[in-house]
């Protein structure tokens, strides 16, 4: 028999304002911090040879391509799946910044664990808690609490890969409700899910309104209407389950409908947002893990000092990781406080910070040398799986296709209208202590809310301006801004001269192009108002080096004159770097603490 969930109205699927957050706001960040220091300490010493948990253990599921079941079960008992859950209906997710912190020490030990046991359920249901109706949004909520876990069988995209290729067609039957079928030979947790949640074609044209979302809870595939297809071994994540799944006409009622018929494209440009800038957070948390072991190779130990050939790349690719951070940290915060603005940004961050950890991880495989061919070994396998695991959690091209598909038929209007016109952001988009806004995915909004980021880069770099004559790293961080600022103005004129958006401008080289030199230039007003936005608490952050450095390296990509970096600026970046290997502390803006 089909199970679905509830019914779908007007009123529960229109975006309006925001959702009283629940009470004790002011808790938020400490109790996501305690959460996250609660999983580090159950998941135990990484480097611990013993520990069931540990690297070792999960590099050898990863050998097996098996899920690591008992880690997977630790999870499960922690509540995992509470994270995903909106406070508001039972669960424990409130910011989407602090969903991140939760979930770092889980991406740290392994991509694939946090994928396939995490967050691939909160990017099926994202659907549900952004237009599903309240009953819907109470089941899979119930669901995700107790355990269970949800599949997203995606419709396909362009330039897809195996996961975004082939789609399901949901045709009307009459007296209401739909006939599913068709296939997918890449799902991740297509056996395992108790909800399935499937973007299927409902209308055979071309169009902004072609697919819809239906939600099927436990049993909602028909007995003799679903076959599960043989599992699927992926280069990348092998210890997360990938199989396929054929559906020929099930009978789908009209209350599994999530949202208005044909709402699928926008929900999905809707919830993606959240997706991507989530998936960059904490992947950028798994490559400090092989920067980690880049140091231990390079000083020999706990208490080496690294040769003088290997501080440029280990404090190049710290720096790195902090402005990647900056990056996701500000589009998460974003999604709750600028909810209907934060769209293109969010798409600019997942454009940069692959590329940007790409090529870290090429620079940290010279540092290990030949560990880097250790791929069991607890301290330096981490190298090599991390590069498997990179493009199959969505950071290969497709991802980087679609996120072009969002920024380019915006850059002309931005240039436009909003460019040097803009009114900066709140303060609080970059203070960690600020108490924001919970996401509420029903007022997440698509393209065309001006540019946010844009307007921060110049307010910081007029703020700047005067610590030109101060000397040292203070005039290197005032004219590193400059740069950019004119970089934006120059940006702006070329943008002005687009013709209307045209489908196959995604695809003009020249076009994409200047989708990189807008999202560089995106990713350095995150990293000016992180480093503005500091109250001191953490001395290093808030000195200029680390930002000196990681927007040097900006620079560098963007092609534009770089001065030297000051005296001291990449000496301070590697004795921070010491200093945090050393006393078992993460390489990201919170600097956490490790279980050793």
């Amino acid at each position: 028999m089909t199970t679905t969930f509830g019914t779908t109205t007007a009123e529960t699927t229109t975006a309006g304002a925001a959702v009283a957050p629940p009470a004790g706001r002011g808790r938020w960040a400490a109790d996501a911090t305690a959460r996250a220091a609660r999983l580090e300490t159950l998941l135990g010493d990484p480097h611990d040879p013993a520990n069931p948990h540990g690297l070792r253990a999960l590099f050898a599921a990863d050998g097996r391509r098996t899920p690591p079941a008992g880690t997977e079960a630790l999870l499960t008992e922690a509540g995992l799946g509470a994270e995903f859950v909106p406070a508001e209906y039972g669960g424990r997710l409130t910011r989407a910044d602090l969903l991140a912190r939760v979930l770092r020490p889980v991406f740290r030990r392994d991509v694939a664990l946090g994928f396939g046991h995490g967050i691939t359920s909160l990017f099926a249901v994202g659907a549900v808690w952004a237009a599903g109706s309240d009953e819907q949004r109470r089941a899979v909520a119930a669901v995700l609490t107790g355990g269970g876990r949800a599949a997203i069988l995606h419709h396909e995209l362009a330039h897809a890969n195996a996961i975004l290729r082939d789609e399901f067609t949901a045709r009307a039957r009459p007296g209401g409700g739909h006939l599913l079928s068709g296939r997918k030979d890449v799902v991740i947790n297509a056996e395992r899910a108790d909800v399935h949640v499937v973007y299927a074609r409902t209308d055979p044209a071309r169009g902004a309104r072609s697919h819809s979302v239906l939600l099927l809870g436990p049993g909602g595939l028909a007995e003799g209407t679903a076959r599960h297809l043989p599992r699927v071994h992926t280069p990348g994540m092998r210890g997360a389950l990938f199989s396929g799944l054929e559906i020929r006409d099930c009978p789908v009622p009209g209350g599994a409908l999530v949202g208005r018929p044909g709402e699928g494209a926008a929900l999905a440009l809707r919830t993606f947002q959240v997706n991507r800038s989530l998936i960059c957070g904490v992947v950028t948390a798994a490559a400090g893990t092989v920067l980690h072991s880049a140091v231990r190779a390079a000083a020999g130990g706990r208490g080496g000092r690294p040769a003088r050939r290997w501080l440029r790349p280990l404090a190049g690719v710290f720096a790195d990781l902090l402005a990647c951070d900056s990056m996701a940290t500000v589009a998460l915060r974003a999604l709750g406080l600028l909810p209907e603005q934060a769209h293109v940004f969010a798409a600019a961050v997942k454009y940069v910070v692959p590329d940007v950890l790409r090529d870290g991880l090429e620079e940290l495989a010279t540092v290990l040398g030949a560990h880097g061919y250790e791929h069991a070994s607890p301290e330096y396998g981490a190298l090599g799986k991390l590069v498997r695991d990179l493009p199959v959690a969505g950071l290969g091209h497709a991802g980087t296709a679609a996120c072009q598909a969002v920024i380019v038929p915006q850059l002309r209007a931005l240039a436009e209208r909003s460019w040097f016109a803009e009114e900066e952001p709140p303060a609080g988009l970059f203070s960690r202590d600020a108490e924001l806004p919970a996401l509420d995915y029903r007022r997440l909004g698509i393209a065309g809310g001006g540019d946010f980021m844009a307007a921060s880069l110049v307010a910081t770099a007029g703020r700047l301006a005067a610590h030109r004559r101060l000397g040292g790293q203070s005039a290197a961080l005032a004219r590193l801004a400059e740069a950019f600022a004119t970089e934006l103005r120059a940006l702006r004129e070329v943008c002005r001269t687009l013709p209307a958006h045209r489908a196959g401008a995604v695809t003009d080289p020249a076009v994409c192009a200047l989708s990189d030199r807008y999202s560089l230039l995106a990713g350095a007003a995150a990293v000016l108002g992180v480093w503005e936005g500091q109250d001191g608490g953490d001395p290093f952050l808030a000195d200029p080096a680390w930002a000196v450095l990681a927007l040097s390296r900006i620079g560098e990509r963007l092609g534009l004159p770089v001065p030297e970096l000051p005296e001291g600026c990449q000496e301070q970046v590697v004795d921070e770097l010491l200093r945090r290997y050393r006393s078992g502390r993460s390489c990201d803006l919170d600097a956490t603490a490790f279980a050793y």
